[in-house]
């Protein structure tokens, strides 16, 4: 008897390790009477799922597909196949598992087994997903491919199952960004707390820790606040800033005696807002009981279960609820620039996102070489005001608004284009004179600026000696020639 024991007990591990390891298989057309090859090669490879022989069942599979592509079993065993993969496990089984079962809903859309391919698929990133601080891509995607068989299989019987799926993922991915939200509290980069926890709970309200992520939203508020107060600069310009971060504060404090009256953080939220001289609000009795029912549908993990998972790679969804509707679509998320932008335009006073411009004009005139150039912020003298209408101007004295600012610059004129188009003049017998040449010398002239320099160089013309020209056109810093250049033969460019 004491040799046997051993042995029994062996078996006993045995047997209960074989009941673990095999998947739940059912032949879906057992009760199918057919003596057709088709149903004899399907029955078969269901036969060797149940004994975990997926290589098997699978070859059997294929031999169907491309043996009898017309058969009535065409659809299940493409599905089949899928179901090899995804109950033999691992990584590689089940990537191939996930992409026959998008090629079973590409090919078979309309079936009510499309269905229960979605729901596979999305479970398959379930399996995979891990604790709320590792890496949330299966966690992502799962919330996905939930979600889509939620709003493209609304009639399905599987949609219970999805949203109570659904529900657990969005409360690993919620604790994922509540712990990112604290991280920058406690680093007292308020604008990204403020950011990430208001994303959070307006994403999943249906967190387990909704009310501690809006309770510590508003304490991320009255950070900035303080900041705020402790800062030196426009007393107007902080005021409007402090009233806008301590509204923000109050709606975080207000939510969670609307929303979340019978949570932990309900009382804290009064005593916050007595503090901010805000008004407290009453929630009303639905609010009260949704968030009882709630709460009851929460199942806290034992101790034992605690120590377990904290070594495990899955996450503990314990703490979701059971009940409600998870959200389906994302909000619009708020980014920390948002919140700098807001907290700008709130000390400019503008309630638009668009920034007041001013436009900076410059009066006529330049300034002297040795005074500073003119700011519109300078208060201009009392003699040199213009008057705010031009027909109120003194028009009177003709001579003091014709004369010339000293101190404008004035372009220096360049020599004449030789290449210029110049009219045609006659003598008094109607005779076409030939066309003036370019004066390169300055003539001196009396009434002549000697400051102009270079400046004071221009082309002057006369069609002859003998005419008189009118030397009234005649500016103070040029001189009009009455003597002709005489021209360069072709002897002169070529002597030889």
């Amino acid at each position: 008897m004491s040799r046997r024991l051993p042995l029994m007990l062996l078996s006993l591990v045995l047997a209960v390790t074989t009941a673990c390891t095999n998947k739940k298989v059912s032949n879906p057309i057992s009760n199918v009477d057919s003596k057709q090859p088709d149903k004899v090669l399907f029955d078969r490879a269901m036969d060797a799922m149940k004994h975990n022989r997926f290589d098997v069942a699978r070859l059997s599979l294929e031999t169907l597909i491309n043996t009898y592509p017309d058969s009535e079993f065409i659809a299940r065993a493409k599905l089949a196949v899928a179901d090899s993969w995804y109950a033999e496990g691992g990584s590689a089984s089940l990537a191939q598992a996930e992409i026959q079962y998008k090629d079973f809903e590409t090919f078979f859309p309309n079936m009510p087994e499309a269905a229960e391919a979605q729901l596979k698929l999305a479970n398959i990133h379930y399996q995979q997903m891990e604790k709320a601080d590792r890496d949330p891509t299966h966690a992502m995607r799962a919330e996905e491919e939930y979600r889509q068989l939620i709003m493209q299989y609304p009639d399905s019987k599987l949609v219970p199952e999805a949203k109570q799926r659904l529900r657990e993922v969005q409360e690993v991915i919620a604790e994922r960004e509540f712990s990112v939200g604290r991280f920058y509290y406690l680093r007292q980069s308020y604008p990204a707390a403020i950011a990430r926890l208001r994303s959070l709970v307006d994403k999943y309200p249906l967190y387990s820790k909704a009310d501690e992520s809006l309770y510590l939203l508003g304490q991320a508020y009255e950070g900035e606040i303080a900041m705020v107060r402790a800062r030196a600069g426009n007393e107007a310009a902080k005021s409007r800033m402090i009233a806008e971060f301590t509204k923000g504060a109050a709606e975080a404090y207000s939510r969670i005696l609307t929303r979340y009256p019978v949570m932990d953080r309900a009382d804290d939220a009064k005593v916050r807002l007595l503090a901010l001289h805000q008004p407290v609000p009453r929630p009303t009795k639905a609010a009260v009981a949704q968030n009882k029912a709630e709460e009851d549908s929460r199942r806290e993990a034992s101790t034992f279960s605690k120590i377990v998972k904290s070594f495990a790679k899955h996450p503990n969804v314990a703490e979701a609820t059971k009940v409600g509707e998870p959200t389906l679509v994302d909000p619009t998320p708020m980014s920390a620039s948002q919140v700098v932008q807001q907290a700008a335009r709130a000390a400019m006073g503008t309630g638009t996102g668009t920034d007041s411009v001013s436009v900076e004009t410059v009066k006529s005139g330049t300034p002297g070489p040795d005074q500073p150039a003119p700011r519109s912020d300078t208060p201009a003298p009392a003699d040199a005001a213009a008057p705010a209408d031009s027909s109120a101007a003194d028009t009177s004295t003709p001579s003091a608004a014709a004369a010339p600012d000293p101190n404008e610059l004035k372009p220096n004129a360049g020599p004449a284009d030789p290449n210029e188009l110049k009219p045609n003049v006659s003598d008094d017998n109607g005779q076409v004179l030939p066309p003036p040449q370019q004066v390169n010398e300055i003539q001196g002239a009396a009434g002549a600026s000697p400051a102009s320099g270079s400046a004071g160089k221009a082309a002057g013309s006369s069609a002859s000696s003998s005419s008189s020209t009118d030397q009234s056109d005649a500016t103070d810093d040029t001189v009009a020639s009455s003597k002709h250049k005489k021209k360069k033969g072709i002897h002169k460019i070529f002597p030889l």
